[in-house]
Order: C-alpha cells, then sequence, then structure tokens
C-alpha cells in the first residue's frame, strides 16, 4: 500500500527528503508540499542543489504546484498547519520540517487538519516517541502519533555510542 506524504516546509530538508523518496523507489508518494516560497523557485531549489547537483528529473512549475516526471505535486502556502488540506488528499504522513512546530502540540495540528501521523525533523518537545534509526527504531509499534527524528548530531552519534555502549 502506497504511503500518502505530505512535507511541510520545503528547505534542505524537505528537498533532500523528497530527493530519497524520487531516489528510493519505495512505495511512498508525496502529494503535497507547504511552504511560503513560490513554485517557480521551489521547483528550481529541487531541481538543483549546490551540495547534491542536479536531480535526475524533468522538473517545473505550475500555478497548482511543481511537476516532477509527469506526475504533480500539490503546493501550498498555508502558515497554519491546521488549515492545510491533509484529510482531502488522504495524507497518512506529514514530515514536518519547518524548525517551526516542534511542540507536539503545534505538530498535532497537522493530525487536526486529517493527517494520521507527524514526523518532526528536529528535536521535539512533548512527542510520543523519538527515533534515531539503528539505535532504538524497535521502539516504534505503530501507536505512537507524533514522532521526533532527532537532531542531525544525535542521528551522528548514537549509533557510535549504542556501539560503545
Amino acid at each position: 500500500m502506497t504511503v500518502r506524504v505530505g512535507v511541510n516546509g520545503f528547505g534542505r530538508i524537505g528537498r533532500n527528503f523528497f530527493r530519497a523518496v524520487q531516489a528510493s523507489g519505495a512505495d511512498i508518494e508525496i502529494v503535497a508540499v507547504n511552504d511560503l516560497v513560490d513554485n517557480s523557485a521551489l521547483a528550481h531549489l529541487l531541481k538543483y542543489d549546490s551540495v547534491l547537483g542536479r536531480l535526475n528529473a524533468e522538473v517545473s512549475a505550475t500555478d497548482e504546484g511543481i511537476v516532477v516526471d509527469g506526475r504533480t505535486v500539490q503546493v501550498f502556502a498555508e502558515k497554519d498547519p491546521a488549515a492545510l488540506p491533509w484529510g482531502d488528499l488522504g495524507v497518512d504522513v506529514v514530515v514536518e520540517s519547518t524548525g517551526l512546530f516542534t511542540q507536539a502540540d503545534d505538530a498535532a495540528k497537522h493530525v487536526k487538519a486529517g493527517a494520521k501521523k507527524v514526523i518532526i525533523s528536529a528535536p521535539a518537545k512533548g512527542e510520543d516517541l523519538t527515533v534515531v534509526l539503528g539505535v532504538n527504531d524497535n521502539a516504534y509499534d505503530g501507536t505512537q502519533t507524533i514522532i521526533s527524528n532527532a537532531s542531525c548530531t544525535t542521528n551522528c552519534l548514537a549509533p557510535l555510542a549504542k556501539v560503545l555502549h
């Protein structure tokens, strides 16, 4: 079953997540992006990355969103996560990568808008679980709704600390 994802915040992390999904071949569909930047700039930033280089895909912008290899990803410019149409779009998971909604109560606005789960791409407060892959991912049992992926520092050091422990 395809996991339908919304990305809130299409900066470095949101775009890298998009690229990772695009390259993975996993059964994941990014159905929408929410960012305050205009669609043509978002398309350009996705296509051309100063670190990762050009995305190996056709990328363009329309009034409705960005088109990647012929598939349109809707783009919204909504400041309030509770006002996003996640439920109407059938979004299973929101990747919260703005850096703004790291409190569980704030991230839960995505759930109020219809998403089933939220993954915060930063350290969070009040989340159901913080996961570092390879360290404690076995603690995820599917019942958690607001999940933090910790910090980049934690993701770098925790696997080594686990080995040394």
